[in-house]
């Protein structure tokens, strides 16, 4: 296998474009080999087609976001940390805004502008790129030599960075290439499972709710009376249960599902205690004493959640406000409260936003994101297994990793 390149990059997403940029940009001949026709296809649709770009906080505040592999991640995070991140991004073109949760987007909002500017950014350094399918890595004696694609081709190089991502989102081509990549080359990969993904819900009312969405509400899981997650946010109810940002960070606290059933418990007015809520619920009584009580609570909730709490409370819908006794309106006060549903399962892998599980990290140099086990092969993003929450958390991880392997392959 003739020599061709320093480096051959597998992936052209988030982590493959910056770790290609960063070799080629130290004077290194690089090749990038994307199975889809366009780069950047998962990073095109994160944020809703926005782009959750990172996070605008410390390396310490990053570290508290990350599920698995906060230790391993450390040298990679502080040499590129989220600032790093922000200003390459402002020196390629694209001005950036911080929003609630230190969440960083583009100011375009548009996902693309992100995917442009690594392409730039890859262009600047004199990347090439090719469009094929990585079947296998050549190795010899230890020593990475090149790669075999699809097509046929034999491709000499002396490094190369598996950046293929997960398995979610398949559609995007994140199908688990690089774990059979480097199982092939003897690494061990661990438990692939859904991470940041919706989750179907047992009780038959949720459906009911499908389409409402709740800000400022707080999302509360038990494992029996354990409470194992309990945060402020947004959430989203659909056709099978529960999604949005509090849903998907809650998932990760949720091992065992299906075999283990959780209970989720949303307070609708977390300002407020029950006391308070009370008097609230009082005052508008008072103004509608004469309506029936399922025409008394727009007020207080959204339209579409009215006839759900109403069920729940078992409060006749037609009787009069008037008659309503203190004991039903204690146990409204309850449900709006504490309106709790049970966990069934997590929807599959392909919907969840990343991968838990991945290429072993006990087998890879957290100190430059080489193999321990094959000299010249090297790994960037979700292909690990390293995930953190929803925030801009998880790409700033590839762009840290794919920073750090880009920067320690040398000219051999």
């Amino acid at each position: 296998m003739a020599y061709t390149f320093d480096c051959i990059v597998i992936g052209g997403g988030a982590a493959g474009m910056l770790a290609a940029a960063k070799c080629a940009h130290r004077g290194l001949s690089v090749l990038v080999i994307e199975r889809n026709s366009a780069f950047g296809k998962k990073l095109r649709i994160t944020g809703k087609g926005r782009c959750n770009v990172t996070n605008n906080c410390t390396p310490d505040e990053l570290f508290d976001n990350i599920i698995n592999g906060k230790k391993f991640l450390m040298s990679a995070i502080y040499k590129f940390t989220p600032q790093d991140t922000m200003d390459l991004f402002e020196k390629l073109g694209v001005p950036l805004k911080t929003e609630r949760g230190n969440r960083v987007f583009p100011v375009s909002d548009s996902a693309p502008d992100i995917v442009n500017a690594l392409k730039k950014y890859m262009a600047q350094g004199g990347v090439r790129v090719m469009k094929d399918r990585v079947v296998s890595i050549a190795q010899s004696s230890g020593q990475v030599s090149g790669v075999v694609t699809e097509s046929g081709r034999k491709i000499g190089a002396d490094a190369v960075i598996i950046a293929t991502g997960g398995k979610s989102y398949p559609v995007t081509g994140s199908t688990g290439d690089g774990y059979k990549l480097s199982e092939k080359l003897g690494h061990t990969v661990t438990e692939i499972k859904p991470s940041l993904v919706p989750i179907n819900v047992t009780e038959k009312w949720i459906k009911s709710l499908q389409g409402l969405s709740l800000k400022n509400v707080t999302l509360t899981v038990f494992d029996g009376n354990e409470k194992v997650f309990s945060e402020m946010g947004e959430m989203l109810f659909t056709h099978f249960g529960v999604s949005g940002p509090l849903v998907l960070s809650a998932s990760c606290h949720m091992d065992g599902l299906p075999d283990k059933k959780y209970k989720m418990s949303v307070d609708l007015k977390p300002a407020l205690d029950e006391k308070k809520l009370d008097l609230r619920i009082l005052r508008d009584f008072e103004k509608n004493a004469n309506k029936d009580f399922i025409n008394s609570l727009s007020e207080l909730l959204p339209s579409k959640a009215i006839p759900v709490i109403v069920q729940l409370s078992g409060i006749d819908p037609r009787i009069k406000i008037n008659q309503v006794t203190r004991e039903q309106r204690k146990k409204l006060c309850g449900i709006m409260k504490n309106l709790e549903f049970t966990a069934d399962s997590m929807r599959p892998v392909s919907e969840a936003i990343i991968t838990a599980g991945g290429i072993k990290t006990s087998e890879i140099n957290p100190s430059t994101m080489e193999s321990k086990l094959v000299r010249g092969l090297y790994f960037a993003g979700e292909v690990m297994d390293v995930h953190a929450y929803t925030g801009g958390f998880n790409l700033q991880i590839a762009f840290s990793t794919a920073n750090l392997a880009g920067e320690n392959i040398k000219k051999r």
